[in-house]
């Protein structure tokens, strides 16, 4: 599952300054009030943002293993959680007490790159081919080949000639097969595998976080005013920012996208929020992307392409769509891949699985009502308000406007509501955001 090429520091801040360019001349707010909603923003404190459930940011240690964060964030019902560098226990710089955020649903796209590329080099017979390490060859490759327990285990210990050795193996197996037959075969044991076997057992954290696309560890402290929190969430394309207690370097709370279209919903009723809750979504320039631009999936593709187009697009969702036109009959999220995991029957056949056979199965298998949510839709009338009530009640990250005919003609972020709140005044980011956004964009 290729990555897309990474882009540079200045291209990244190039790329937040034309997103927010182009929403600002879409918005159509009268000056005054997005000068009062953005003062407003800016005179709040951090400190007076509601802590995360329960009080506690949950942490996640640098040596942990793949599978221990895996648990971790599941069991929680989260989707990132600050990493801690076990090295700078004593000291008082988050920038060393801290590696990043690692996320959960890219650790599972790390997991899935791997069965990929553990099935291409057996048929190459070379992890060299695929760039592949020799312990996803080793573990990865003994489970094609029907190996597992102490079998698969060893096969790593000698590591400096692990592709070889998988490349043998698969030579006396017989395995002349294609890749794909090859990755079918992945699936009864690969849960068990990701907890309990190598590499996922003994790869730590700390060892992947540079090289996969986790978060950028931007914190803020309780001092700061939320219009910097809103703009690392909107124009900066963050989905959460660590909030850094005063005069210590632990992270007291955790603002994420999502606690903040809560937070909006929850000031309802008053009357700097229905002053702009009460404009048309169209009025506001919203959606503020083309019906061409909107990233889709036909219901007859396989679901793993659905997943590869959310990974190559960065983005955390796209709409199912059926026939020739764009009619939207369903909605897959990155965090549906977790039922991969979770479903061993699913992922047994994850190569050929179309999206509308995934959504199918986890309907009908389902117990837990929410977990495979239906795609959430508005009209271009409906009102801001109406938009954020959907987004905060159903606990979704984007609505889709579609139609009378229910084609879909664009998509509303959590990103775009927010911000329709604010703008960036000017100066600002060199006052205020500069050092922090440019360490992020060099990371």
């Amino acid at each position: 599952m290729a990555r897309p090429q990474e882009m540079k520091g200045s291209e990244k801040l190039a790329s937040c300054d034309a997103y927010f360019e182009t929403i600002q001349s879409k918005k159509k707010l009268p000056p005054s009030v997005q000068e009062s909603l953005t003062s407003a923003f800016a005179r709040i404190r951090v400190s007076s943002f509601p802590r995360v459930p329960g009080g506690k940011v949950i942490e996640i240690q640098g040596d942990a293993s793949v599978a221990d964060a895996v648990k971790v964030l599941s069991e929680h019902n989260i989707m990132s959680a600050p990493v801690r560098n076990l090295d700078a226990k004593t000291s008082t710089n988050w920038r060393d007490r801290y590696l990043g955020i690692v996320d959960y649903s890219a650790i599972i796209l790390w997991v899935l790159e791997s069965a990929e590329l553990a099935a291409v080099a057996l048929l190459a017979g070379s992890a060299s081919a695929t760039g592949v390490g020799a312990g996803a060859v080793g573990a990865l490759g003994a489970l094609v080949l029907g190996m597992t327990g102490p079998a698969a285990v060893a096969v790593l210990t000698i590591t400096a000639i692990g592709a070889a050795v998988a490349g043998g193996m698969a030579a006396e197996k017989g395995a002349g097969r294609d890749a794909s037959t090859a990755a079918d075969n992945l699936g009864q044991d690969f849960y068990r595998v990701i907890l309990q076997e190598e590499p996922f057992k003994s790869t730590s954290v700390k060892s992947i976080i540079k090289s996969y696309r986790w978060a950028p560890f931007i914190p803020v402290s309780e001092d700061s005013s939320m219009l910097s929190v809103l703009l690392l969430l909107s124009k900066y394309r963050l989905r959460s920012v660590p909030v850094i207690e005063s005069g210590k370097p632990n992270v007291k709370n955790f603002i994420t996208q999502s606690a903040v279209i809560q937070g909006l919903e929850g000031c309802r009723g008053r009357d700097w929020f229905n002053c702009i809750s009460e404009i048309a979504i169209g009025e506001l320039g919203l959606p503020f992307m083309s019906p061409e631009e909107v990233v889709s999936i036909q219901s007859d593709e396989l679901i793993l392409e659905a997943f590869k187009r959310m990974r190559d697009n960065q983005i955390g969702g796209i709409p199912v769509m059926a026939g020739p036109k764009k009619k939207i009959v369903g909605n897959i999220s990155i965090r549906d891949i977790n039922h991969l995991l979770l479903k061993p029957q699913l992922f047994s056949n994850f190569r050929h699985l179309t999206v509308m056979d995934f959504m199918s199965t986890i309907i009908s298998t389902t117990q837990e009502p929410g977990k495979v949510i239906p795609p959430i839709t508005c009209k271009p009338d409906s009102t801001l308000g109406s938009v954020i009530h959907s987004l905060a009640s159903k606990l979704v990250h984007r609505i889709y406007v579609v139609s009378d005919e229910e084609e879909v003609v664009g998509v509303i972020t959590l990103r775009d509501v927010i911000s329709c709140f604010i703008h960036e005044p000017p100066n600002y980011f060199d006052d205020y955001l500069g050092l922090s956004v440019k360490e992020m964009l060099d990371q």
